[in-house]
């Protein structure tokens, strides 16, 4: 019985080996935002920023732009240099409907904190997340995920 379990572990681990060596079965699949940023600018529902300056290490993995009820949001999704997921959204909703859908309802500030010139508040999000989030006259922007808090100050820096 040992002999037949071993001929079939042995092409199962490298199948496995394969996948994952040669493949990169364990990669996150990474995206070209360029496309949902241009759809974004040329709906002009909102002024439409890229990030600018982020490491090679951070991996693009989602990018959409949408209309919804009371405006439009450009949401890309980022896997960080730790491996941790983080999203910026960039919304014309306003804001005291967009923060209770997209962080949680009981979603409070937690205080302010200045990067590359602007006022960002800090937010509690769903489950461990943080959020930055930045409230501008005819968008919001939302840094939320459960990337530490350098990551996240780092993303919402390079935000133009």
């Amino acid at each position: 019985m040992a002999i037949s379990l071993l001929v079939l572990l042995i092409p199962i681990a490298l199948l496995l080996a394969f996948y994952r060596g040669f493949l990169g079965g364990d990669e996150a699949a990474t995206v070209d935002p360029a496309p949902a940023i241009e759809q974004a600018r040329a709906a002009n529902t909102f002024p439409v920023s890229q990030p600018e300056g982020l490491g090679s290490g951070w991996r693009t993995v989602s990018a959409r732009y949408q209309t919804v009820e009371g405006g439009a949001h450009l949401r890309i999704g980022y896997l960080t240099p730790e491996g941790r997921g983080v999203q910026l959204l960039q919304s014309s909703v306003p804001a005291e409907r967009l923060l209770p859908t997209e962080l949680t309802g009981q979603a409070q500030p937690q205080g302010p904190t200045e990067l590359a010139g602007r006022t960002w508040q800090r937010y509690t999000a769903r489950g461990n997340q943080q959020a930055l989030v930045l409230l501008e006259p005819t968008r919001t922007v939302i840094v939320v995920g459960d990337a530490r808090d350098n990551e996240l100050r780092q993303l919402a820096g390079a935000v133009s």
